[in-house]
Order: C-alpha cells, then sequence, then structure tokens
C-alpha cells in the first residue's frame, strides 16, 4: 500500500472516527426489522411516510453516521488539514446523529411533530459544529491532492445544504413555520443528499482511495479535473429547474446529465480496478465493485422509475432508492470499512506502543477475509431478495430484510473484532 503524500501523523485518535462507525451498522439492522411489519406501506412509494423514515434511518442513520466518521479519518490525512476541536465535534457528531437518526425517523413515520423537534434539535448540535469545523479544514487545506480536495468541498457544500433543507423541511413538518413549496424542496434535499452529499464524497475519496488501497492505475485526469465540477453544475441546473418548469421534464434532463456522469465514473472505476498489479481475492474490491454494478442500474433504471405507466412508478421508484442506497452507498461504506478500519487499528496500535512487526496483529487479522466475505454473500442475499419486494406482496420481503439486519450484524461485529484486538494488544482509543 503506497503511503506516499499521506499526512498519517495529523490522524485524529482512533476513537473519534471508530465510535461513529461502530454505532452505524445498528440503524441498518432498525432500519431492516422496522420494514418488516410496515413492508406495505413502504413499497407503496418514496413518500409514504413509511418510507421516508427508512429512508432517513439508512442515509442518517448508517450512511451519514459512517461518512462524517470518514471526514473526520480523511481531512487530516487525505488534504493535510486536521479539523479543529476534532474531539467534541467527534463527540456532537456521535450523540446527535445517535440520538437525532431514531427521532427524525420516528416522527416522520408516525406523524409524531414532538419526536421531529427533538431529532431536528439532536441532528442541529451534531451537525452545524461539524459544518463549521469542516470549512475550516477545508479552507486551511494547502495545495496538494487537487482533485481529492476539490471533490470534498463540493461534497461539503452538498452537505451544507442538505442539512438546511432537512431541517427547513422537518421544521415545517413539525410545525415550527409554514413550508413554500415542500414537494420542491423535498426533491432538491434528496437530490443534494444522496447526489451531492453521498455520492460526491465517494467520488472524491476514490481517486486517493481505489489506486492506493486497490492497487490500481490513478483515474484519468480529465475525471478527476472535471467530474465533481460537472456534478456541482448539474445539481446547480436541477434546483433551478425544479422551480422553473415542469417536474417530468427537469427529471428527464436530470436523468441525462447525471447518468451520463454517473455511469463515467462507475465505468472508470471498474476498468481501473480490472488494471489492478494484484489480482489475489480482495473482499472490499467485491463490495465495490457490486456498488459501480448498482450505480450502472439505477442510470438503467430510472427512466422506468421516472416515466413508467401510473401504476409501475411508485413501486419502480422505489426499487430505484433501493438500487442506489441499499446497493450502491450500502456496499461501498461497507468496502471501505473492511479497508480504513483494519488499518487505523492497526497503524495507531503501532504509534502508540512501538511494536515491531509480527509483535501485533497485521491488517488482515484485525478483520480477516473470510469475515468481510460471509458479510458480502449476506449484503448481496438481501439485496437480490428485497429489491423486486415494491411488485410483491409484502410479506415476501421479510426473508430479504432479515438477510440485511443479519448483515448489518455482522457487519458490526466485524468492525468490533478490530476494536477489541486494538485494546487487547494495549491500543488506547482517545
Amino acid at each position: 500500500m503506497s503511503q506516499a503524500g499521506l499526512a498519517f501523523e495529523q490522524a485524529p485518535p482512533l476513537g473519534a472516527p471508530l465510535r461513529l462507525f461502530l454505532i452505524a451498522p445498528w440503524f441498518l439492522v432498525i432500519a431492516a426489522l422496522a420494514a418488516i411489519p410496515s413492508a406495505g406501506d413502504w413499497t407503496a412509494g418514496r413518500w409514504t411516510p413509511a418510507a421516508l423514515g427508512l429512508t432517513h434511518l439508512l442515509t442518517l442513520g448508517f450512511l451519514d453516521t459512517v461518512m462524517a466518521g470518514a471526514l473526520l479519518q480523511m481531512l487530516p490525512v487525505l488534504i493535510g488539514s486536521p479539523l479543529p476541536q476534532v474531539r467534541p465535534v467527534a463527540w456532537l457528531a456521535y450523540g446527535g446523529l445517535g440520538l437525532g437518526s431514531p427521532l427524525l425517523a420516528a416522527g416522520l413515520a408516525l406523524g409524531r411533530p414532538p419526536l421531529l423537534d427533538a431529532g431536528l434539535l439532536a441532528l442541529a448540535v451534531a451537525w452545524l459544529p461539524f459544518l463549521v469545523a469542516g470549512a475550516v479544514s477545508l479552507a486551511r487545506a494547502p495545495a496538494v491532492a487537487a482533485a481529492t480536495r476539490a471533490g470534498m468541498r463540493h461534497a461539503w457544500l452538498g452537505l451544507a445544504l442538505t442539512v438546511g433543507l432537512g431541517l427547513y423541511l422537518g421544521g415545517g413538518l413539525a410545525g415550527l413555520w409554514p413550508l413554500a413549496s415542500p414537494v420542491e424542496f423535498t426533491r432538491l434535499h434528496a437530490a443534494w443528499g444522496l447526489l451531492g452529499w453521498l455520492l460526491m464524497l465517494v467520488v472524491g475519496v476514490a481517486y486517493q482511495v481505489v489506486p492506493m488501497l486497490q492497487l490500481t492505475p490513478p483515474y484519468p485526469a480529465p475525471m478527476t479535473r472535471w467530474l465533481a465540477s460537472l456534478l456541482l453544475a448539474l445539481l446547480a441546473a436541477y434546483s433551478a429547474q425544479t422551480f422553473l418548469i415542469e417536474h417530468a421534464t427537469a427529471d428527464l434532463a436530470g436523468w441525462l446529465g447525471f447518468g451520463a456522469a454517473i455511469a463515467w465514473f462507475a465505468f472508470a472505476t471498474l476498468r481501473l480496478q480490472n488494471r489492478r498489479r494484484r489480482r489475489l481475492p480482495d473482499t472490499t474490491l467485491d463490495f465495490w465493485r457490486l456498488a459501480m454494478a448498482c450505480l450502472w442500474l439505477a442510470v438503467l433504471f430510472a427512466p422506468l422509475a421516472l416515466f413508467a405507466p401510473e401504476p409501475w412508478r411508485d413501486p419502480s421508484q422505489v426499487v430505484l432508492g433501493l438500487v442506489f442506497i441499499v446497493g450502491f452507498a450500502v456496499s461501498v461504506v461497507a468496502g471501505m470499512l473492511y479497508k480504513i478500519v483494519p488499518f487505523l487499528a492497526w497503524f495507531h496500535l503501532q504509534a502508540q506502543t512501538g511494536a515491531r512487526a509480527g509483535t501485533i496483529p497485521n491488517m488482515k487479522e484485525m478483520i480477516p477475509d473470510a469475515a468481510a466475505r460471509r458479510h458480502l454473500m449476506l449484503h448481496l442475499a438481501a439485496l437480490l431478495l428485497v429489491l423486486p419486494a415494491p411488485f410483491l406482496p409484502a410479506w415476501l420481503s421479510a426473508p430479504g430484510l432479515l438477510l440485511l439486519a443479519a448483515s448489518g450484524y455482522v457487519l458490526w461485529r466485524n468492525l468490533d473484532q478490530a476494536r477489541r484486538l486494538f485494546l487487547q494488544y494495549g491500543g488506547r482509543l482517545d
């Protein structure tokens, strides 16, 4: 693994990102189990209360919690600019996301304004200090790793807009203020959250971690120079179109632009992985390949979800959301965790104890590949069973959802094994 140009000496304490990584899988478990009794509701359409609640358990609870932990680690290491006050910022994110995500999800699913109020307050406590600290870190970043730095700046903007739109919509639903154009703002909240924050951060991080951890050639220069800016420009145009033209036209234009950008990134990533220097089996690589395949599937399935006849449109949109969130996002996040957590545990343990090679567990012993592969098989089986659920009787979703809950538990157990080994050999989380 090449570590050239990485500022590991500026990395935060292991506990800062690891606590966030360890609570995230439980939201996947909770979302999957909660989806079983409400299957007839969330499969009916993406805007039903049950669908909104479950979506936020997956995005806020699982994905955003992991991404927040990843940024705590990657801003100082990849672009050489630590977050100020990283310990209190990490604890606020941990407590705010840990409490706010289930409260907001329950408030949306049950239509309870007090739960929405409490969830919004907790999430504001989590995200606002995080955004301020991230802005300071990015402003101080040296002119190195320019593509990754630009991707993270764009992702920060996407997160800021997602949080702002979410607080506006949540406060309106809780009765704190009147909502103007709720449909349009909801569409923008979803677009900026999934494409401006989640996808943008994955793209920016991929420029560094795919060549470094998967031993591939670098991404092509035109992509690293233009893709993040292209996504940002497309999101800005889509935001304007949402208020100026009819939704169907905005959706078609958005699909053409976003679909081309997404397909470009997925194709380039798969091509680089096919050219990697080491041909040994690698579970992380397989998670990424599954994620890129789901990106392609999302691009190809989007026209059906957007323009299908009315009886097919709502379930198709739910399938599209499952493909992007569970198929792409959950897969790529799991793939990153199985590289990042073992490396961090080994690196911090070696730095803290000064141990010689062979006296502490290596990265492959922190989380054995066989354990990660069991998670991959569970996740893939769950995905294949859950995707057709919107077109089937509600009770048929239960087997796939149980497997998804099991995959979340296995992910937590694997990550916790790295934590236990780290502590067993004398490591300190803070």
